[in-house]
């Protein structure tokens, strides 16, 4: 195992305040490259980039989300050494390279930034679950892996689990959800996602009868590509507001966004291609949700339920929309690992 030194944090400005970091870094979603540097500065300084979205936002105690920049960066090669550090009750940024294969689900806990290198990192066979009923998963930045082959959810953020950002990851071929957000957990983005060759995406709420979700799990999704995946882009049951801005699906066969139990969802700025639901109020055996939707683009698609008002994500946080013409061009060329820019 090779150590590198440890980051200086430098946080990049995001929103309204982008222009004045870009002399500095690129911000995060800006052009792709063609591949992801490696060296040791340039990790450091990918790893001190900021989220936006929920999970930028000062909440529960924190100031939004830093993952592991208070403390050492290691790089790991086998799934003893992921679990080791992640699981460590103390600020890690933990790099990992090339190809791991791993059995159930591996435990982070809080304060960990969890990054490839470059655009061969691969965790198979396994995922990552975000926090357990003992030990909180909060404060965690995952980014630039591959996840294949789950045996049961590729990524789990889960058990009150709050500020979590999920940026530049791609996800394929699991048993379960592919990135699935529950049981009261709050704060988190997820941006910048690659999502193929799979049915259950996006599960937003435990189940319908877990109503400890209501006034939680306040999800901002952007610039993900839902590339013929069938549903959950997301489901969502009880949350408020949920923020689903400049994604592309296309040939989503179900249904692209479910709003369901009283959520409250925005959808907008999107690209649906080929999609004959693209967004539903109420699925299945679950009530009714309010979906907002906006500023959309519905190419060979149905026609979009809609219900309610929902609460403005600027509440919140402020952001800039992309032009939705824009999204099939900018997402799938930006998406998934190696394009960290």
């Amino acid at each position: 195992m090779s150590d590198v030194s440890p980051i200086t944090r430098r946080r990049l400005l995001t929103g309204t305040a982008a222009a004045a970091a870009s002399a500095a870094l690129p911000a995060v979603g800006a052009a792709p490259l063609a591949r992801a540097a490696t060296g040791p500065g340039r990790l450091a300084a990918v790893a001190a980039q900021s989220a936006d979205g929920f999970a930028s936002v000062s909440a529960l105690g924190l100031p939004g989300t830093t993952g592991g920049a208070a403390g050492p960066t290691v790089t790991v090669t086998t799934g003893a050494q992921l679990a080791d550090y992640v699981g460590r009750n103390s600020p890690y940024t933990v790099l990992v390279s090339g190809r791991i294969e791993i059995d159930g689900m591996i435990t982070v806990v809080a304060d960990k930034t969890v990054l490839g290198v470059g655009s061969t990192t691969e965790i198979t066979g396994g995922g990552l679950q975000l926090g357990s009923t003992t030990r909180p998963g909060n404060n965690v930045i995952i980014r630039n892996i591959r996840f294949t082959h789950a045996s049961d959810d590729s990524v789990s953020v889960t058990n009150r689990a709050h500020h979590v950002w999920i940026d530049h990851c791609d996800f394929s071929q699991g048993y379960d959800g592919l990135l699935d957000i529950k049981r009261e957990s709050d704060y988190v983005t997820v941006s910048w996602n690659h999502f193929h060759d799979h049915s259950k995406t996006c599960l937003l709420g435990h189940n319908d009868s877990y109503t400890a979700d209501r006034g939680k799990l306040r999800v901002t999704y952007h610039h993900n590509f839902f590339d013929g995946t069938d549903q959950r882009h997301p489901r969502v049951r009880f949350a408020e507001p949920v923020h689903v801005y400049n994604n592309h699906y296309r040939n989503n066969r179900l249904y692209g966004v479910a709003s369901t139990e009283d959520a409250g969802v925005l959808v907008e700025g999107n690209y649906f291609e080929n999609v004959a639901h693209p967004i539903y109020s109420g699925y299945d055996d679950s009530g009714p949700g309010r979906v907002v939707e906006r500023n959309n683009l519905y190419v060979n698609s149905g026609v979009p339920q809609t219900l309610g008002t929902v609460i403005e994500p600027r509440t919140f946080y402020a952001y800039t929309l992309d032009a939705p013409s824009t999204v099939p061009t900018t997402v799938p060329a930006g998406v998934g690992v190696g394009r960290i820019a």
